[in-house]
């Protein structure tokens, strides 16, 4: 009996299929897995610290099912992350690197004061790139200390500012108490820095001073210098003839005046007087000062020179009984006589007011043509020209300490010292073309 079964035909086995979106899993992650095994090989050491390893990724074959590539999308795109964020080159692997030492702290690298050589060695050695240079020669030691004691900035070179920086170092001075006064109250810084500036104005601009003889005054030594004297309301003729001896002498010299008692009662003038200079007008100072080596100043004709009236000026008064000639004998000091002129037109004195004399308690009241009528405007002085000149010394060395007792040789000399003057003034005023040049 025929059988009527149909012979089974061979069936080929065709391949599973897959969905087109997993045909861009298999570059997409082999790009990752190299990107991932070549930082391993870079970087040894990295299991266990979150890298994905490079198994995890691999290619699925074609015979996986589509549930298994489903699966591995998400090991892809972990895998994907973190190439994306270091997105290295891929590289040739090389050889590991020795560990680095560690480095100095930021402390330790700031520059720190010291030696300016210290710093430059320390600066080379630390950098990279003098490993295989020579190193640099040194600087020398012995400059270092030089450079480092030099001020940051350059000293002050304009006039100004050395001007400003004086004025600060005074102004500092003073306050901490640093300077010096001597037995008799004389600060020679305060007259230096303050006083005299003051007055070299009047000197140079208001009065117009000329200064005759000024090699008369001697470099070193003690000497006594006698002037006329006048002024009407202010005594300027000593003010100014101290700022010319001052201004004129090579050494600069400090002319010590001798005042009268009411400089020395006066609130206010009497501390400026004495840190000027001044002392009491007695012979017991005078002697002090002269055997010091002091230039001591002083105006015999006292207040009845300054209160004189106008129509006597220039004509000098009495100088008393000649005590500043006892002081000069004993101390064998030469007296240099001062003849001054501009001095009597400053204030012209027309009149005493002597009721308001006594009342106030002052030696005379003058009124001028600008006092009182015209208030504080009236204290300024006029404008005048001034000449001073400085006698020829008149040597008292060779009487000796003795020669003080002789009242005939204090007379002599006082009287030769009083016409010197004298005689000189007329010679100024005739040589004066005018009270104003």
């Amino acid at each position: 009996m025929e059988s009527t079964a149909r012979p089974v035909r061979p069936q080929t086995q065709r391949p599973p299929r897959t969905r087109p979106a997993a045909k861009a899993q298999p570059a997409a992650t082999q790009r990752a897995a190299a990107q991932q095994r070549a930082i391993s090989e870079k970087r040894p050491g990295t299991e266990g610290r979150g890298e994905v390893e490079p198994e995890a990724v691999t290619t699925p074959s074609p015979s996986r099912s589509a549930a298994e590539a489903t699966a591995a999308r998400p090991k892809a795109r972990a895998a994907k992350r973190p190439a994306a964020s270091a997105a290295p080159e891929p590289v040739a692997p090389t050889a590991p690197t020795p560990p680095v030492a560690p480095t100095e702290p930021v402390e330790q690298l700031l520059p720190t004061p010291a030696p300016i050589a210290v710093a430059q060695e320390d600066s080379a050695a630390r950098h990279p790139s003098n490993g295989d240079q020579p190193a640099a020669e040194p600087v020398a030691e012995a400059s270092a200390p030089a450079a480092l004691e030099e001020p940051l900035g350059e000293g002050p070179t304009s006039p100004l500012e050395r001007k400003i920086a004086s004025g600060l170092a005074f102004l500092r001075r003073r306050i901490t108490g640093d300077y010096d006064v001597d037995e008799f109250g004389f600060d020679p810084e305060l007259v230096e820095n303050v006083l005299v500036p003051a007055f070299r104005p009047m000197y140079k601009k208001w009065f117009r001073t000329e200064v005759l003889g000024i090699n008369n005054i001697p470099a070193e030594g003690g000497a006594l210098l006698v002037a006329n004297h006048a002024g009407g309301i202010w005594a300027l003729d000593g003010a100014i003839t101290a700022v010319a001896v001052h201004a004129e002498t090579p050494g600069h010299r400090n002319l010590r005046m001798l005042g009268a008692d009411l400089v020395f009662t006066t609130p206010g003038l009497a501390p400026l007087a004495r840190k000027s200079g001044a002392t009491l007008a007695c012979n017991a100072d005078a002697e002090r000062l002269l055997a010091k080596g002091e230039l001591v100043g002083v105006w015999p004709e006292g207040f009845k020179g300054i209160g004189k009236p106008f129509s006597e000026r220039y004509k000098l008064q009495r100088f008393g009984r000649g005590g500043f000639v006892t002081a000069a004998l004993r101390a064998g000091v030469p007296i240099i006589p001062i003849s001054i002129v501009g001095s009597e037109e400053i204030h012209p004195v027309l009149g005493n007011a002597k009721t308001l004399a006594r009342l106030l308690n002052v030696p005379y009241f003058p009124l001028t043509p600008t006092f009182p009528w015209l208030g504080p405007l009236g204290l300024v002085p006029f404008p005048s020209k001034w000449y001073i000149e400085f006698g020829a010394p008149i040597e008292t060395a060779n009487y000796g300490r003795d020669g003080a007792d002789d009242p005939m040789l204090v007379f002599e000399l006082t009287d030769r010292v009083r016409e010197t003057i004298q005689s000189t003034l007329y010679k100024l005023l005739v040589k004066r073309r005018s009270v104003w040049r």
